[in-house]
């Protein structure tokens, strides 16, 4: 056997073959996943595996998307798989988290797999045949992968040929676990850790009842266990062990993007029924939509903040299809602020409909339970923070800044071809955020988890805000334009308030130290990013709500 490599497959769908796909998935909501269903499975916690699986049936085959096509599959890229996750997630978070499981689920596979391994277990997940769950995080290992307890010892012949390996141990928080016909499952084996299939069924293999949830109900989430479970060495994967690290981190750029497109999916359904909403509840003598001081409160920054993420995740989706890299950073940077930007939209979505937010039938409690997930798997939001911070903290020191300045002149470019794009106010975000990572290095500020944290945001709103800009220039609209400099606006906010604190926020710097920081930092520059702010607001949410400008 010979292993192919660490890395996804790249390449994707024509735009016609996406579209066709992505209305598949809304053809569903007329039969398999109406409303009522939805609701249903929700209020009755019920995994509803027979949609699931029909999902999967060879008439609709919704799988074939993400798997190669040497093996059956339609080769989907990442902006593909991003769409089409997305728009699941609009229907139902929960169901969208069970095609999400069997794409993570089949991700070791795709990536660390032996020729042999991928058509048999690929071509079962083509072939409509096997539900998926990727069984890796442990009750007290969380998202530490390093941490892993459970191990697969080997098992030898007398004459000294390995045959296979015993696995024990115990994995929680598994999505689609209770059902999964096969797991992939990482264990530790005197290499180091390595992923297996491990069969449903298997003596030894215990798939326990789901938990109670606070959100996707419609989705199953159980532990699982494993007690002297024999497993062969063709279920390996790979044909070397000890590389399940190294497979596991190739593929984090890649899924939690999809992560983010899930929760950019529930944000968008949230405010779809808060629009239509504000647009027919009459208040005070007219629509809420007509009150400015609703519309651009609960829904506007909302809207702005989803174009933001989706331009991103777009941007980052065709990169991952078209270069060989993983893009861990940018998959956190995605996934941070996507699933905190639908969490915030969520609650005011609730907050925008009144007491009817508050009523199940409506469905915006249930996308606010729902949504909350995404800020949790796949590694918490603290936890994208440590990565962003402390990979960028060292991209810019490696590069004497050159990271950011490179970024803040393509910025400076696309002002001189275009003003109207907030462009100038990133680029100078990008230039403070560069001398504040220098400031935290050189004061030894980075021991500071706060501190890395602060950096984190203003890392992530500057890049977001670099690919906003340049959506706006590309589309060239009015609205796009206002937008564009609405999130300027909030990336300047937050790159001035972080830079305070991280200044002043510690006695470790003498005042005088900090007092000079900040007056190099220039921050009244930024200041002037609210000029036309609420014009540009009531720009966009004049296009939102129809309203006669």
């Amino acid at each position: 056997m010979t292993d192919t490599g660490t890395h996804r497959p790249q390449g994707g769908l024509d735009e016609e073959t996406r579209q066709m796909v992505i209305d598949t998935v809304r053809q569903l909501t007329k039969r398999l996943l109406t409303q009522e269903a939805i609701l249903e499975w929700d209020r009755n916690e019920i995994f509803p595996e027979s949609a699931v699986r029909e999902m999967l049936s060879p008439e609709i085959g919704l799988q074939l998307l993400f798997i190669p096509e040497a093996y059956g599959g339609m080769g989907g890229g990442a902006l593909d798989c991003c769409a089409v996750t997305r728009e699941m997630s609009k229907i139902c978070m929960g169901v969208g988290t069970a095609f999400f499981a069997i794409q993570l689920g089949s991700d070791p596979i795709i990536v660390g797999g032996t020729e042999a391994q991928k058509r048999k277990w690929l071509g079962a997940v083509a072939e409509g045949h096997s539900l998926v769950a990727y069984a890796v995080t442990e009750a007290e290992a969380g998202s530490n992968l390093a941490s892993l307890k459970t191990k697969a010892e080997p098992v030898m012949k007398d004459s000294g040929t390995l045959t296979g390996y015993r696995i024990n141990g115990s994995k929680q928080f598994i999505s689609t676990g209770g059902y999964a016909d096969f797991v992939t499952v990482l264990a530790n084996t005197p290499e180091g850790p390595t992923f297996f299939v491990v069969e449903k069924g298997a003596d030894g293999f215990e798939q326990h009842k789901g938990e109670e949830k606070h959100g996707i109900r419609a989705s199953n989430t159980s532990p699982l266990t494993f007690s002297d479970v024999f497993v062969s060495v063709e279920n390996m994967i790979g044909d070397t062990p000890g590389k399940g690290l190294k497979q596991a981190n190739q593929v984090f750029g890649y899924t939690r993007l999809m992560v983010g497109a899930m929760a950019l999916g529930a944000g968008e359904a949230a405010l779809n029924i808060a629009i239509p909403y504000a647009k027919e509840r009459v208040q005070f003598g007219g629509p809420l939509s007509d009150k400015k001081g609703y519309t651009n409160k609960l829904i506007v920054p909302h809207w702005v903040n989803l174009t933001a993420a989706s331009a991103y995740i777009e941007a980052i989706a065709r990169r991952l299809d078209s270069e060989n890299e993983d893009l861990q950073v940018e998959g956190s940077i995605a996934k941070l602020f996507t699933t905190e930007s639908a969490n915030r939209a969520a609650d005011d979505a609730m907050q925008a409909l009144g007491g009817y937010g508050y009523i199940s039938e409506f469905g915006v409690e249930k996308i606010k339970r729902d949504v909350k997930i995404t800020c949790i798997y796949e590694g918490t939001s603290e936890i994208q923070q440590n990565i962003i911070s402390t990979f960028r903290w060292k991209k810019t020191r490696k590069t004497k800044g050159a990271y950011y300045e490179t970024m803040a002149q393509g910025l400076d470019g696309l002002h001189r071809d275009c003003s109207r794009a907030g462009c100038r106010t990133i680029a100078a975000c990008a230039r403070v955020l560069n001398r504040t990572i220098d400031f935290a290095h050189e004061n030894r500020l980075t021991r500071h988890q706060q501190v890395m944290f602060a950096l984190a945001d203003m890392i992530t709103h500057v890049e977001v805000g670099e690919s906003m800009a340049r959506l706006a220039v590309k589309r060239a609209d009015d609205t796009t334009f206002a937008a564009a400099r609405v999130f300027a606006d909030t990336c300047a906010r937050l790159v001035a308030e972080k830079s305070r604190l991280i200044g002043l926020g510690s006695d470790a710097v003498d005042t005088q130290t900090a007092n000079q920081f900040l007056k190099s930092l220039n921050l009244n520059e930024l200041a002037g990013s609210c000029r036309g702010l609420i014009t540009d607001m009531d720009r966009i949410a004049d296009l939102i709500f129809e309203r006669a400008s």
